[in-house]
């Protein structure tokens, strides 16, 4: 049984009326079924299967009923027609067996008879109260569904704003996790620097004091021929010396989009990735968002990818360099 036949049967209309009310009306729904009903309540709408069921109660009512005594015969001619069926718990009136059926599964009611009473039509009175009551019951239904559709909503948001805040903390975690592991190369890329500048250092010292040393012979020894000053000594070809092309350091100058300069020394075996990362600490308000590229004016290169994991030596930013910080293509 659908809603809309069990909403009007609960105003007092059998099923068959309501049934054809929502025929007639091309079940768009209870609110003009309920006009139509009303409109013809005074007209007799043809039941098939309420008739049956009426007949069927009729015939066990008659089967149930005494044989009429052969004394008085006028008691077996003044047999009343049953004009409705009572239900005997709470004393309501029912047109057939339909609405019997759907009282008794609503109020669990099972005692019933004939009545010799006719259910009366609804008064103009009892029509509007109906209605009104009709309205009531549809404007309480929309308010609950429109409540239910809003804190549906907003759990739907609340699950919307839980998933970005963690995808937010994942994303912030895995860029604070790069950072410490590029900060981590540098300075041990830095470590390994300063042992290799101490072990220049220390190498140059020792020409320093060989050459004095050398220095100090030829002027005690006046005879010793001119030859002899262009001996090297062992100490001095086995050291390793400097080549002046070879840096340890470079020099890097970065220009931003709103003209401003940031210039930082790094060592030249770090990765450019290690000169982005100083960029978004020192100018993470001028940027703006992580999508930025690094480019040289002359020769003109914009770095990709697999750059930024390159040394500086290696992409020729020494012993100085300008980069420039434009957008992502």
């Amino acid at each position: 049984m659908s809603q809309e036949i069990s909403t009007l049967m609960e105003m007092g209309f059998s099923k068959e009326r309501a049934e054809r009310a929502l025929a007639v009306t091309n079940n768009k729904g209870v609110e003009p079924a309920m006009e139509w009903l009303l409109a013809h309540a005074d007209e007799d709408i043809p039941c098939a299967s309420g008739d049956g069921e009426g007949n069927n109660v009729n015939a066990s009512a008659a089967t149930n009923e005494p044989e009429p005594s052969t004394g008085n015969p006028e008691s077996s001619t003044e047999v009343k027609e049953a004009k409705s069926l009572k239900c005997e718990d709470c004393g309501k009136l029912f047109k057939d067996a339909s609405e019997i059926e759907y009282h008794a599964a609503k109020t669990n009611h099972s005692n019933f008879s004939e009545s010799t009473e006719e259910k009366k039509p609804l008064t103009e009175e009892e029509k509007k109260a109906q209605l009104a009551l009709l309205e009531e019951k549809i404007k309480k239904k929309r308010a609950e569904r429109e409540e239910q559709e809003k804190k549906d909503a907003l759990e739907r948001e609340k699950i919307r704003i839980r998933s970005g805040k963690d995808m937010t903390a994942a994303k912030a975690k895995m860029e604070e996790m790069e950072m410490k592991k590029i900060v981590e190369q540098r300075k041990r890329e830095k470590a390994e620097e300063k042992i290799a500048r101490e072990r220049v250092k220390a190498q140059i010292e020792a020409d320093k004091a060989a050459r004095k040393a050398k220095m100090s012979g030829e002027i005690g020894s006046p005879t010793t021929p001119p030859q002899s000053s262009v001996v090297t000594s062992p100490t001095t070809t086995s050291a390793p010396k400097a080549s002046p092309k070879e840096y340890t350091n470079t020099r890097i100058q970065v220009r931003l989009q709103d003209g401003s300069t940031l210039t930082e020394t790094f060592g030249v075996k770090e990765q450019l990735s290690a000169v982005r990362v100083f960029i978004q600490m020192k100018a993470a308000e001028a940027l703006g968002a992580d999508n930025f590229e690094l480019m040289t004016s002359f020769p003109r290169k914009v770095f990709k990818g697999d750059d930024y994991e390159k040394p500086l030596d290696v992409l020729g930013l020494i012993p100085s360099a300008v980069l420039i910080v434009t957008k992502a293509s």
